[in-house]
């Protein structure tokens, strides 16, 4: 039996606590992120935190008293001609409008905002003294709700990837059995062990392979993505250890994200993470 919160917070105020901390100007132009179906003057009963948005995933909204979901890939990525039984998309929507929930995401913004996606990863590898490489740039983020136009307003900070080092130098085969065990992942697809120390990481979750030669001239000694292609793998030899763990796997953490955000800037919300595993991906 879920709990519910005796606070009045607005659906809206929600969307805006989450993009204060990851403004949709950092999102990249192929992306979607933000508000995807529904009203936000309605009071939120409770957040269904999830990586993607399903059928199943809003059922599960509706099982936990939840009129809000948040999510990290946009359920509309591509423009809806019309909305129908078609596909899992428009169906998607279809259930949502029903039942009345309403579904944001958070994407490409969140993984380039400073203390998002990759700054997460990198928290869950142990690594220390995480900044960004790649291309970076700056994005200013909406006031609070209610608050005076004449407030400072804050820049976010967002890049592309981040680097970061350990402690304590490892081997090769340590680096990859420890990837392993912080992602509880069945397999990782990995080029040959490098035959020194690693003790600089860089790393893009999600489909981050086009930072790879990025990653070598900022010195790492290891590269951890979710999605590279074959031919990428490709001479880099005793470069850079390269670990591929799969784009949901580096992405799973992303829940504790939103989670500690909504729960930092509205306390009054019920934060549930989903339990269904929406990767599409079968390791047979």
């Amino acid at each position: 039996m879920y709990q519910i919160s005796f606070f009045s917070v607005k659906i809206i105020e929600v969307v805006n606590a989450l993009e204060r901390f990851a403004p949709l100007p950092l999102q990249e132009d192929y992306d979607n992120a933000g508000l995807q179906v529904g009203l936000t003057a309605a009071d939120v009963s409770g957040a269904l935190l999830c990586l993607d948005v399903t059928e199943q995933v809003v059922d599960e909204a509706v099982a936990n008293g939840c009129n809000l979901i948040v999510s990290h890939h946009p359920l509309i990525f591509h423009r809806l001609s019309c909305i129908s039984d078609a596909d899992y998309v428009q169906r998607t929507v279809m259930k949502a409008i029903e039942h009345k929930v309403a579904i944001v995401s958070m994407h490409t913004n969140l993984d380039a905002a400073e203390g998002g996606v990759n700054f997460k990863i990198a928290e869950k590898l142990g690594l220390c003294d995480v900044r960004f490489i790649g291309k970076t740039q700056t994005a200013t983020a909406p006031q609070p709700l209610g608050a005076a136009t004449t407030d400072t307003t804050t820049e976010v900070r967002g890049g592309e990837g981040v680097i970061g080092r350990f402690a304590e130098p490892m081997a090769a085969d340590d680096f990859l059995l420890l990837v392993k065990q912080r992602f509880d992942v069945e397999c990782v697809m990995a080029n040959e062990l490098l035959r020194r120390p690693i003790a600089t990481v860089a790393l893009c979750g999600g489909a981050g392979d086009f930072l790879l030669p990025v990653a070598v001239k900022a010195g790492a000694d290891a590269f951890l993505t979710g999605e590279m292609h074959y031919h990428q793998y490709f001479g880099y030899e005793q470069r850079v250890q390269i670990a591929v763990i799969g784009h949901y796997q580096s992405e799973q953490y992303t829940k504790e994200i939103l989670r500690d955000i909504i729960q930092r800037d509205c306390p009054g919300v019920r934060c549930v993470m989903s339990a269904i595993n929406t990767n599409p991906i079968l390791y047979i």
